[in-house]
């Protein structure tokens, strides 16, 4: 159970008010051109998305996480390592499509936030690839399991995610709907009650 500043104790009613908030103020990034004006492909927009998504949520809101945590059997970067990571993920080009996954990929192998890393990640993603190759990803068409396993893959093996995100391009790029199946939180579950964690 993650401290709110709702004051929620019930992991079910925090998972559904983090929805409905994250998703009010992800509709407001789009409508209001806040997207367009932030530098595609780097950490500091990603910082300002996850902020503006989960900052009545979360005191932790748009700052690195201070905790190492894994899913499964998958330790995502240690937090001795986490700046460096993420300044090496700026530096990386980000001109092609596969480029782009592949900075995805780098991305969420850091996994910067304490929560909510999948959403604010997967409309950092559709910032480049708007800016840099003029499409986004139509997430209705990216089926959930193969996307989780795929990605649980990609750091070793990236061909199935870069496969999978390539078939769902479209070129919606101002379509709100396609926009907002991104940040869909019931359809790309990200249930934080399965990290384990280790408090520094």
């Amino acid at each position: 159970m993650l401290a709110n500043k709702l004051g929620i104790t019930s992991s079910v009613e925090l998972a559904k008010e983090e929805e409905r908030i994250s998703k009010k103020k992800a509709a407001q990034l789009f409508e209001d051109g806040t997207l367009d004006r932030l530098e595609a492909g780097k950490m500091a927009s990603l910082m300002a998305i996850h902020k503006a998504l989960f900052e009545d949520i979360y005191d932790f809101a748009g700052k690195l996480r201070t905790v190492n945590i894994a899913k499964g059997n998958f330790r995502f970067a240690p937090i001795m390592y986490l700046e460096t990571a993420l300044q090496n993920i700026d530096n990386m080009p980000q001109s092609t499509f596969d480029e782009i996954i592949e900075k995805y990929v780098e991305m969420n192998i850091a996994h910067p936030f304490r929560e909510g890393n999948g959403r604010a990640t997967r409309i950092w993603l559709d910032c480049i690839l708007k800016k840099e190759i003029g499409k986004v990803i139509d997430w209705s068409l990216v089926d959930k399991e193969d996307y989780l396993l795929a990605m649980e893959r990609s750091p070793i093996r990236d061909i199935e995610i870069k496969h999978i995100l390539k078939n769902a391009l479209t070129n919606k790029t101002t379509d709100r709907e396609v926009f907002m199946k991104g940040i869909d939180h019931s359809y790309y579950y990200e249930d934080y009650t399965t990290f384990k964690t280790e408090e520094l």
